[in-house]
């Protein structure tokens, strides 16, 4: 069974390798089965309990912990550990036919029983059922040996609540904020425009029919606090029964598109992570042509960063939907790339294919008819090297020079007015297409980095800050970052940056605000780009794309300038000296390879070009300190050809074949392969 080292309840003395176990959804009984084939594939993990609340309370006030007990039961006997989910996340039938306001009410109406996560996370009725769920699965829980930790509710976010109660919290809220100063409020958010103004408290609007986007983002930001403080209270509630040696963790999303993409609008991560002793995450990708691992990447980029720490990735697919069925190699490239990032597990969704109801297709590592196909005979390999080098590769820990700063405030700000909106078109551009396009290019230079928020501690631990479209943002955050330059820092900051404070009010000072001085620009004017190349020191064929400022420098060295006939003359990328430190201004979007070499030369001017290996995309490569102090290094050919590096780095051992590499050595890599250097 998994133990913890210390007192730390995040500190892990093996990786975790599991799945998803749904006892209940099983049409026939074959848990002793399934157990044998989770043994010969080196699983040491299971999850349940999370999904299952109708089953464990059939009835109001009826429980039923069998399926519960009985999985706990045989992994116990067979020395599989276990991480028991609340079931919350989807209410049982019963509860919404005697008290259906615990749907939420949406700027869509009153939900319809059926989906999951359709509750209003507010309502007192749904949270005394909650609670006394929790405390019944917690009391038969616990004590068992084998429950490693618990998984607060699932993916947790506000769904879209805004019924008559959270409209109510949300006036207090802005009570609170505003010192119930109504006039301060009124002119925080233009509220005089069409007729907005609130005059009397007890008058204030139904904020889902509001056009005003600086009250519709404060009311988006109100919405991201009741996950935290859901998440919270039922830590809170965790914490009454667990052990001191048990963790708590809930499994953060991202943006979705198909796939997992950006940062989650309906979740600030980094306050709602207070809420548990280790962060844990669900990453989905695309695979076969297109699997690039930049998902992964991010993905754990930004959930290691919540804590400073290891996570858990408690889903990943292993066959998933009909185009994410993994070519041969891909399920072991892409469980080594989750560790190469901090992870410290790797856990499927799930362990078999369901036979009924909305995710029959969505498949897990075993298919429907239960026989090992190719994706459980790959799961072994990797459970065998996972039991063989966890040693080595449990705890890995990062200590990167470049941070990319991201903000759910910004994102929702730029919801409301997106970067190519038009009087035709509301805009298909959004923040998170701008965070991918710098993020994907860093890491397929194999430039590694943090992510840090708006009220991040420690953004001057970085030599190197890149920001994406900071479209909304306090005074007192651009005057930081002003100042991290000043005093030596080196900063990347995109368009649509520093044009708003944080109740999305447009500046009325010459753009781009505060961060003008260390920038070394100004801007009077953006438009469109319609067939507008980019030429200058930088790039000489480039092309300007999606959004465009017209800089004017002031102190700024142009690094490149708009060819075009009437735009010609005003900067579009821009270097400014200020103080020690130095701060490159991207003014529009562009093509991949003026960005590669904007990055580059920021990297160099940074200092941080032992931070770039020589291999590139499709050869990745990650690095961190294991528990022993030695360097590890993960090279993983994300093609379907056979990939060469030169090592350049002191000797290390191969750990998945206990080869010896030297200095200057050429690795070769095959299709979709994997190797761990650690020095020695």
């Amino acid at each position: 069974m998994l133990k913890f080292t210390g007192t730390r309840e995040d500190q892990m003395d093996k990786l975790l390798y599991g799945a998803a176990y749904y006892d209940e959804y099983m049409p026939c009984d074959r848990l002793d089965k399934d157990i044998e084939m989770m043994k010969a594939a080196g699983i040491n993990t299971v999850r349940i309990a999370e999904s299952t609340w109708s089953t464990c309370e059939p009835q109001e006030g009826v429980f039923d912990f069998s399926h519960v007990e009985r999985v706990m039961d045989a992994m116990e006997a067979a020395q599989i550990s276990v991480i028991i989910g609340t079931p919350t996340y989807a209410v049982p039938a019963w509860m919404v036919k005697s008290y259906p306001d615990v749907l939420a009410a949406t700027e869509k109406g009153r939900g319809v029983y059926g989906a999951r996560q359709i509750m209003d996370i507010t309502n007192p009725v749904y949270l005394f059922y909650a609670e006394r769920v929790i405390r019944k699965l917690m009391e038969c829980t616990a004590n068992r040996g084998c429950v490693i930790g618990y998984q607060l509710d699932n993916e947790t976010k506000y769904y879209g609540t805004a019924g008559a109660n959270v409209q109510a919290g949300f006036v207090k809220y802005l009570r609170d904020k505003f010192d119930n100063n109504l006039d301060a409020m009124n002119a925080a958010f233009g509220l005089d425009y069409w007729s907005n103004r609130i005059d009397a408290w007890e008058d204030f609007p139904d904020v889902c029919g509001t056009i005003n986007g600086s009250l519709g983002a404060e009311f988006a930001k109100y919405q991201r606090t009741l996950v935290d403080d859901f998440l919270m209270w039922q830590s809170d509630l965790v914490g009454e029964y667990k052990r001191e040696d048990q963790f708590v963790t809930q499994n953060f999303d991202f943006d979705w598109r198909g796939f997992s993409y950006g940062v989650q609008p309906m979740v600030n991560h980094f306050h709602a992570a207070e809420a548990v002793t280790i962060a844990g995450t669900d990453i989905y990708h695309p695979t076969q042509d297109e699997l690039t691992g930049a998902e992964i990447a991010f993905g754990g980029d930004l959930i290691r960063s919540l804590k400073h720490d290891n996570y858990l990735v408690l889903e990943t697919q292993a066959q998933g939907f009909p185009c994410w069925t993994p070519y041969h190699g891909q399920l072991r490239l892409q469980a080594f790339s989750h560790l190469a990032s901090g992870a410290n597990s790797v856990m499927y969704w799930h362990w078999h294919s369901i036979h009924n109801s909305f995710e029959t297709y969505w498949k897990g590592l075993l298919s429907h008819d239960f026989a090992e196909n190719d994706a459980y005979l790959e799961a072994k390999t990797i459970g065998r090297d996972f039991a063989a080098c966890s040693g080595q590769l449990v705890n890995l820990k990062k200590k990167n020079r470049i941070a990319m700063l991201v903000s759910n405030e910004a994102l929702t700000a730029l919801e409301w007015f997106k970067i190519d909106a038009s009087a035709a078109t509301p805009g298909e551009m959004h923040y998170n297409d701008v965070v991918r396009w710098l993020y994907d290019e860093l890491y397929r230079m194999n430039a590694e980095c943090d992510f840090l928020f708006p009220d991040s501690r420690n953004i001057e631990d970085y030599d190197l800050i890149v920001v994406p479209a900071l479209y909304a943002a306090p005074e007192a955050l651009l005057i930081r970052l002003r100042d991290y330059v000043k005093n030596g820092g080196h900063l990347l900051v995109t368009f649509k940056s520093a044009f708003t404070d944080e109740n999305v009010k447009v500046s009325h000072e010459v753009q781009p605000h505060i961060l003008g001085e260390c920038l070394g620009v100004t801007y009077h004017q953006f438009t469109f780009p319609y067939d507008v190349g980019l030429k200058g020191s930088i790039t000489q064929q480039g092309e300007a794309k999606a959004f465009m400022e017209l800089l004017v420098p002031t102190t700024a060295e142009v690094l490149a300038e708009y060819e075009h006939k009437n735009w010609k003359g005003y900067a579009a990328i821009t270097k400014n000296q200020f103080g020690t430190g130095s701060a490159t201004y991207l003014g529009c979007m562009t093509d991949r390879k003026t960005l590669k070499a904007v990055l580059r030369e920021v990297l160099l001017d940074a200092g941080l070009a032992s931070e770039l290996e020589t291999c590139t995309f499709p050869l990745i490569v990650r690095k961190g300190i294991n528990m022993q102090g030695n360097t590890l290094r993960y090279y993983l050919n994300y093609s379907d050809t056979e990939q060469e590096a030169v090592y350049e780095h002191a000797e290390a051992k191969e750990l998945l074949s206990d080869h010896t590499v030297a200095a200057g050595q050429v690795l070769k890599l095959a299709a979709w392969g994997v190797a761990i250097l650690m020095e020695v």
